[in-house]
């Protein structure tokens, strides 16, 4: 198993750095939705997704305190 994963993450950064190293830099989406304003759009959707996630963090952690709290876990 632990051969199988070491080959499987070596092929993944060769990948990686083979994706790294392409010549074209622009991004074309990119400078695309920034001329037309529509970048915020993505922030802000960005932005909420984190949010969310963070709430639902917060949430789950106070109820697991109050849980070990009940059953006196230290």
């Amino acid at each position: 198993m632990k051969r199988i994963s070491l080959i499987l993450m070596t092929l993944l950064a060769i990948v990686g750095n083979a994706f790294a190293q392409a010549g074209d830099t622009s991004v074309e989406m990119a400078d695309r939705l920034r001329a037309d304003g529509k970048i915020w759009v993505v922030v802000a959707v960005v932005a909420v997704v984190f949010a969310g996630l963070a709430i639902n963090l917060f949430r789950i952690d106070s109820k697991l305190k109050k849980i070990e709290k009940d059953l006196n876990i230290k």
